[in-house]
């Protein structure tokens, strides 16, 4: 068996995945609005997924209408959403798999025209950074946007968020999900707090590093407790450059906020590592100070191959590989690792609102359940 390491189960949480193979949150901008409900593809792109993968990690998902930055998007905090969210858990269980729900909210990446009343985003300063995110256009078809430039957070707003954040979670519990991972990271609300570029707030979550962390922690603390730390994990993007916000190369402050997420005792640490957008690949000092200051289960993403893979979870520096554009090209990627078969040519141009149609050609999966 090729890589035979990456077949090996993994505790989470309280749970063992039957492989170190996860399929990465990816924007996918299919549900339907007004509503942000997600549609029945939805659920046949999960379910096409569910066997192979050792854990599904959905879309990334807003916790309250506030929250959304992309038309199209799937919400995660009405009556109807969650109907539609259980029916695509029960349909990868029904598979073997298992799956959890990124929650986020975008903050400054995000356009008025999909937020309530047409309200500008709101984010932790007002600093304009450039970022672009994706509208629909007349025919239906994603597009890419300037934001509209942000407004401060008020201390009633962020009170709000935090609830919302634990709302979701509750919500995703009561659809069947296996859990929960808190969106820290790629420029959105709570990274935004976090990085100096775009948080210059002097209150209690600006200046220092603790009040930057401020927001991160307390939503964390918040879905631990609407459901157990066993069942919330938390994705962050150390390093790097993600939708125009500068998270910078500095090693201390990310270990330092690595060791405050340890203290939750939460299921799994998830890295979205800087090189799949063009920065610098970590290094393995870095690599190890990370595995140093988390106890639990560590997934590390960010342009991952088979060998890549192989090699850190040999290496001990994380416990499982997420992959993104891989596994939308290949809803049979685990099995194709396993028998180091070639892998189905991405296409970009499907990412955002690409119909799980598109690829049907998944013969190592079919081979296995023959």
């Amino acid at each position: 068996m090729a890589y035979d390491n990456l077949f090996e189960p993994v505790k989470m949480g309280t749970q063992t995945l039957k492989n170190r193979i996860i399929m990465a949150p990816l924007t996918r901008l299919r549900a339907v609005e007004p509503g942000d409900v997600p549609t029945a593809l939805a659920g046949e792109y999960y379910s096409q997924r569910a066997a192979g993968a050792g854990l599904v990690i959905a879309e990334a998902t807003q916790v309250s209408f506030q929250a959304k930055g992309y038309a199209g998007a799937p919400g995660i905090h009405t009556r109807d959403q969650m109907t539609a969210w259980k029916a695509i858990v029960d349909n990868v269980h029904a598979k073997g798999g298992k799956i959890v729900v990124q929650l986020w909210h975008t903050g400054l990446v995000a356009h008025e025209s999909v937020q309530p009343d047409g309200k500008a985003p709101i984010s932790a300063s007002d600093v304009e950074v450039g970022a672009r995110t994706s509208l629909r256009d007349s025919d239906n078809q994603a597009i890419r946007v300037e934001t509209t430039p942000p407004r401060p957070a008020t201390a009633d707003e962020i009170k709000q968020v935090i609830k919302d954040f634990a709302h979701a979670t509750k919500t995703a519990r009561e659809a069947g999900f296996d859990g929960v991972e808190v969106h820290g990271a790629h420029g959105y609300l709570l990274h935004q707090f976090w990085v100096e570029q775009t948080n210059k707030r002097d209150d209690e979550y600006g200046g220092s590093r603790e009040n930057r962390a401020r927001l991160t922690l307390d939503v964390v603390d918040a879905c631990v407790e609407a459901w157990d730390n066993d069942h919330v994990g938390i994705r962050i993007s150390p390093q790097g450059t993600f939708n125009a916000v500068e998270a910078g190369y500095d090693e201390d402050d990310n270990i330092w906020l690595v060791e405050q997420i340890n203290k939750r005792g939460l299921m799994y640490l998830h890295l979205s590592e800087p090189d799949w957008a063009g920065g610098t690949p970590y290094n393995d000092g870095f690599r190890q100070r990370i595995r140093d200051a988390f106890d639990n289960t560590i997934i590390a993403a960010g342009g991952y191959t088979a060998e890549k893979a192989e090699r850190n979870v040999r290496e001990g520096y994380i416990d499982a590989a997420a992959f993104g554009r891989d596994f939308i090209a290949n809803p049979d990627l685990a099995e194709r690792i396993r028998q180091d078969a070639p892998l189905n040519e991405q296409h970009p141009e499907s990412f955002y609102g690409g119909g799980a149609e598109g690829y049907t050609d998944y013969p190592y999966l079919d081979q296995k359940q023959a």
